[in-house]
């Protein structure tokens, strides 16, 4: 269980101080907290510390099991595919296609709809009352579908994958967004400043997204380990990552002829699938717990 920070009466913490005070002596939350770190490394890093060119075929070495088997190649620690690409390469590697790009698409989709949620937040009449059903409407459907619709009319490709990976993330920022502002701008501080001649834009700027910046980022963790879903999934129906492109789902598609000669070609990118969730959904519930040891304290 967390422990709860004594605060002194001279410290008056922001919210994103009192969440990491709490945050951090959650274990379970840090666990996933340090991995998820780990996993930034490796997308930046990863082209730079791959032991083999993860493109380059190798007729010589083809399905090579891990080090750990009886006739495993230490040289090839995971083992190599069916064209004698080392598979450790290739995950690294797809490391900044799968997790990196998710965490580019999310950022890009938090943008957007902060914004659009914010202008809706002040906006009165017809205007808001249209985004907040037509919100409704997109919320209700599987992004999934959504995304596989939206790739249907751009066309196949990464690219295409990433856009409309983002175009069904932004109402997800924009309900958030939109309701977390309606919320404050109930609460007594908010009137002072107004009351003061302090125009709309300055109030949400200074006094309302410090308190809701928390509420945001916990939406950007869940957005990001349901567009880590999506892209894999999108690359293991073939409308992602070109074949040759080290995406984890495109490797799960491309190993599943080989499931029962060369298992480790399929399990592998799929533990890699499954751990980048797992970690990031880890995150994301700590930041949730400690929201609420925060309010309840």
């Amino acid at each position: 269980m967390a422990r709860e920070h004594i605060y002194s009466e001279e410290e008056f913490p922001s919210p994103i101080r009192q969440l990491w005070y709490t945050f951090r002596n959650t274990p379970v939350a840090m666990i996933g907290f340090s991995c998820y770190l780990f996993l930034v490394f490796i997308a930046v890093f990863g082209s730079f510390i791959t032991p083999h060119d993860v493109l380059e075929n190798n007729l010589d070495q083809l399905l090579v099991p891990p080090a750990w088997s009886d006739e495993g190649n230490i040289s090839y620690l995971l083992g190599t595919d069916d064209l004698g690409r080392d598979m450790l390469s290739r995950l690294i590697h797809g490391t900044s296609l799968t997790f990196g790009l998710s965490f580019v698409v999310v950022i890009f989709a938090m943008t957007i709809g902060v914004i659009i949620g914010s202008i809706s937040a002040i906006t009165r009449g017809v205007k808001s009352s249209f985004l907040t059903h037509f919100l409704d409407v997109i919320l209700s459907t599987p992004s999934l579908l959504l995304a596989i619709i939206i790739v249907a009319i751009l066309g196949q490709g990464l690219e295409n994958v990433l856009w409309a990976i983002a175009l069904v993330s932004i109402p997800q920022f924009i309900h958030v967004t939109r309701n977390a502002i309606k919320e404050e701008q109930k609460k007594g501080y908010v009137l002072t400043p107004i009351l003061d001649g302090a125009t709309e834009t300055r109030v949400l700027i200074t006094s309302i997204y410090p308190n809701i910046i928390d509420k945001i980022i916990i939406q950007a963790t869940l957005a990001q380990s349901a567009a880590i879903l999506d892209i894999a999934a999108l690359g293991f129906l073939g409308l992602g990552a070109p074949v040759p492109m080290p995406e984890w789902g495109s490797m799960l598609k491309n190993s599943l002829d080989l499931f029962y000669i060369a298992p480790w070609t399929s399990y592998l990118p799929g533990l890699a699938i499954l751990f980048t969730v797992v970690v990031t959904n880890l995150v994301g519930e700590g930041l949730r717990h400690s929201l609420k040891l925060q309010k309840d304290n």
